[in-house]
């Protein structure tokens, strides 16, 4: 109490005026509180798209698979094509497949690595053609795959090289298809091959060429392999090309390099547009040949981790 009998005002002692002073530091602004609250419903939004997508895949392909698992047999597999749904089988089919993935392999891996090693290694970033090509090579890999069918059935079918519709030619527009993931994926590999290697090399000596082909090349060989196998992984389910050049949907004899072929993805195809018939259903057929090729498309991402996580090498 005050002389005059008035009580003093209340003070904060030491550690009250602590805690005041804690508690408005700590206090989060509303501006702040406006961005975490939009931060976290993007994110619940992203994860609940993630969730529906996978969702969606799980239950396309548990329908997928005991439609067809009843179908997989021994004949199946090595029966040719018929017209009726009790002989049909896909031996034309993976032996179509088989020989289309070698001739998009042999074009691909040559081309789309010296490609890549050029760009990376002797190419002039400054000049107006590099940067052009760079940028073409970018655009090449979103182009829809029936454009390359269209130029496979204009210069390889019928244009100046003249193949016809035969094993060669389809393996070859679907090079053309794959060929920028190559190209994008050995840069990649190569780039990331650190620049001390490139320097020691020369700094012993070595000429340019020497030191890509003994030092840069196989430290990017990881790397460029996982991108030819995903390439070949993109290419072996690829449909539009391969009707645009002429693939049969009926071959009753193996295939080779020269003739007439048809592949999974074909007969996958002409199985599921025929009509529903109870007394000739291609349906089943056309889920195991699904379920077939679901698992070559497995087995070739799953060589692609195990070359990546086995021989990538951590700089």
């Amino acid at each position: 109490m005050t002389p005059s009998g008035q009580s003093e005002p209340a003070t904060l002692g030491p550690i009250g005026a602590h805690d005041a002073a804690r508690s408005g530091a700590d206090a989060i602004p509303p501006a702040e509180s406006k961005r975490r609250a939009v931060d976290l419903g993007f994110r619940f939004a992203l994860l609940f798209c993630l969730f529906l997508a996978a969702l969606l895949l799980v239950v396309l392909l548990i329908d997928v698979f005991e439609a067809g698992v009843g179908s997989i047999s021994w004949e199946f597999i090595t029966n040719f094509g018929s017209s009726s749904a009790d002989k049909a089988g896909i031996k034309a089919g993976i032996y179509g497949t088989l020989l289309l993935m070698v001739v998009c392999a042999v074009f691909i891996v040559p081309v789309g690595v010296a490609s890549a090693i050029y760009l990376e290694e002797y190419a002039d970033g400054n000049r107006w053609w590099n940067k052009l090509i760079e940028v073409n090579i970018q655009n090449l890999a979103a182009v829809p795959s029936i454009v390359y069918g269209i130029l496979g059935l204009a210069f390889l079918v019928r244009g100046p090289l003249s193949l016809g519709t035969v094993v060669l030619a389809g393996g070859l527009t679907l090079g053309l298809l794959v060929l920028p993931v190559v190209i994008i994926a050995g840069r990649e590999a190569i780039r990331a091959v650190p620049p001390s290697i490139r320097e020691g090399s020369m700094a012993l000596g070595a000429t340019q060429w020497q030191t890509i082909w003994k030092q840069v090349l196989p430290a990017s060989i990881p790397g460029i392999a996982t991108g030819v196998i995903l390439a070949l992984s993109r290419a072996i389910g690829e449909t539009a090309p391969l009707i645009v050049v002429g693939a049969a949907t009926f071959v009753a004899f193996d295939p080779d390099f020269f003739s007439q072929f048809t592949a999974l993805p074909i007969q996958i195809f002409d199985w599921i547009s025929r009509p529903p018939n109870e007394a000739n259903n291609f349906r089943p057929l056309a889920a195991a040949a699904i379920v077939i090729l679901m698992a070559m498309l497995l087995l070739m991402n799953g060589v692609a981790i195990w070359l990546r996580n086995r021989y990538e090498q951590k700089w």
